[in-house]
């Protein structure tokens, strides 16, 4: 039973939700295509307590989607989140910003691929059962034509993120099921940092660093 403030900043979509024993109760984002972190992170942050009544010193905790994503969106989402820890003496709970992504599908077969783009025919990708346990860790891969085959050969796979026009455009197979102008958001965060706070599940404020995938070297 926590109240934690969740910031998701790894898209484009600058997004900051009040998560209150798992439920959402407050929410601000900004789903434009142009980055706004810089500008309206810390004004979202001020809104959604105003609009709860809760004031950061009844806060439990701070949530930040690690990535991956932008580096630029992951660093000042990180360091603010980071900033507020120190400030509140509060401990960090990080979430992977495509398992948050994958539970906004809500199915009871196949499976999912939340996807985000990277450059080029890049993306970031993961691929989770519909129950949301992770099938196959996250990756940065170059898509072709044959992606992900193997899994669409069992069945409806749902493909969920800004990396999937990329996709669409070259996957005709009949099993592949997009789920198109989804982002990341904070909104999904906050059944998941409310398990990792029961569990204890914190970063190391000090050393805790985003998820940038940087090893990544495209042929």
């Amino acid at each position: 039973m926590a109240t934690i403030l969740c910031l998701e900043t790894a898209t484009t979509n600058c997004s900051v939700a009040l998560s209150v024993n798992g439920s959402v109760v407050a929410l601000r984002e900004d789903t434009s295509k142009q980055y706004s972190h810089a500008e309206r992170l810390h004004l979202f942050i001020e809104e959604v307590l105003k609009e709860s009544g809760i004031s950061k010193s009844k806060l439990d905790a701070i949530a930040i989607s690690k990535g991956p994503g932008s580096y630029t969106g992951l660093r000042i989402g990180v360091s603010t989140a980071k900033g507020l820890c120190f400030a509140l003496d509060l401990p960090l709970i990080s979430v992977p910003t495509l398992a948050s992504l994958a539970h906004q599908v809500e199915t009871t077969s196949g499976v999912i691929i939340p996807m985000l783009d990277a450059r080029r025919m890049e993306v970031y990708s993961a691929v989770f059962q519909s129950d949301y346990s992770e099938e196959r860790e996250t990756q940065a891969e170059i898509l072709t034509e044959n992606s992900f085959l193997e899994y669409l050969k069992q069945g409806n796979v749902h493909f969920i993120g800004n990396g999937i026009a990329k996709f669409k455009a070259i996957c005709k197979h009949a099993n592949a099921l997009f789920i198109e102008e989804a982002m990341p958001s904070a909104t999904q965060m906050a059944s998941l940092v409310e398990a990792k706070f029961g569990h204890k599940q914190f970063e190391g404020v000090a050393y805790f660093e985003p998820y940038y995938l940087k090893d990544f070297v495209g042929g």
